[in-house]
């Protein structure tokens, strides 16, 4: 072997030394994907979460040219789902969806995992809450409604949107401590989710909801509800009637249920960039903005670093509001 040869065969073997002292190989790296990826959902199928899920992984298969196969992973309230994709192999080929949940079941005692359990990839979808009342409500602005609440004692009003501790309860108490109110002031009615929640406002059972827009919109559209604000820094481009807090009252209050996709932590760099890169392409393909559209799903952006700055902010905004509920265990 000539001195030339043993030299770059020396550097070659060095680089890949190096390489793996990082945990990964260049040629895995640069092939990626070279086998089937598992995209884990900690919902049921049938729901948003999986309905978005599933079009993200058809068209990362369509972009990185290998099969991007769902499983379905339930129970206990999100756990099991999100438990599998922090606790699976940091390889690239186990991602999953991560959902709001993960900011909030740790504060109930549910588990120990948290935002920093996992690489963030990419935020892709925000569903702020909105605030119903019914057709026949006398309040026709969310700040005449605000200073009814105010004036009334506490528990006089009555909302729901979701079940207890969940994330459209968390949203009105936000809003009362926005507003300088206690946790309670607004009392809250659990139910088995909006649909539910918006038949009772319709029926005069309830004063308001706080479930997000899209899912109230059967029932506005029927003429029996009015959405009077949401909880959002800007307007939802397809309720574009409807104000923020901020413009409304002058509130820079903001919280919504929200999706991203997530992997393990320590995932290598070179892999999370490039899926990055792909759900970037995924997120501006017309395809997924019609999906969404046509579903009143939210569209936000956010890389790696803004979703997982975003997941700490939400993280530390939902244990404020679990505490001033009682709802906290942590």
């Amino acid at each position: 072997m000539s001195k030339i040869s043993r030299r770059t065969f020396a550097a070659s073997t060095a680089a890949v030394a190096a390489s793996a002292a990082f945990g990964f190989k260049p040629a895995l790296a640069q092939a990626y994907p070279a086998r089937p990826v598992t995209v884990i959902v900690p919902w049921g199928a049938g729901g948003g979460t999986d309905a978005t899920a599933r079009i993200v992984a058809a068209l990362l298969e369509k972009d990185l040219g290998q099969p991007f196969n769902v499983v379905n992973r339930t129970g206990g309230s999100g756990v099991v789902g999100h438990s599998a994709i922090a606790t699976a192999q940091p390889d690239g080929y186990t991602i999953g969806m991560l959902t709001v949940e993960i900011s909030m079941m740790h504060w109930q005692g549910l588990t120990e995992l948290t935002p920093k359990s996992y690489t963030p990839l990419a935020l892709m979808n925000e569903d702020p809450p909105g605030i119903q009342v019914s057709s026949s409500s006398p309040y026709k602005t969310v700040k005449e409604l605000a200073e009814a609440i105010k004036a009334a004692p506490p528990g006089k009003f009555k909302a729901s949107g979701t079940g207890q501790g969940g994330i459209w309860h968390l949203a009105l108490v936000g809003w009362m401590q926005a507003m300088g109110l206690p946790a309670n002031q607004v009392a809250w009615v659990p139910s088995n989710g909006a649909a539910p929640a918006m038949q009772d406002l319709a029926a005069g059972g309830l004063d308001l909801t706080t479930c997000s827009v899209p899912e109230a919109r059967a029932i506005i559209e029927a003429g029996k509800a009015r959405s009077l604000a949401i909880m959002a820094p800007a307007r939802n481009p397809i309720f574009k009637d409807v104000p923020t807090l901020k413009e409304a009252m002058g509130i820079d209050y903001a919280t919504g249920a929200w999706r991203g996709i997530g992997a393990p932590k320590n995932l290598p760099p070179e892999i999370a960039t490039k899926l990055t890169a792909a759900l970037k392409k995924v997120y501006d393909s017309a395809e997924f903005k019609d999906f969404m559209s046509n579903r009143g799903f939210g569209t936000v952006w956010g890389d790696a670093a803004h979703f997982a700055g975003f997941m700490d902010k939400g993280d530390a905004q939902m244990g404020e509001a679990m505490k001033a509920a009682g709802l906290s265990k942590a």
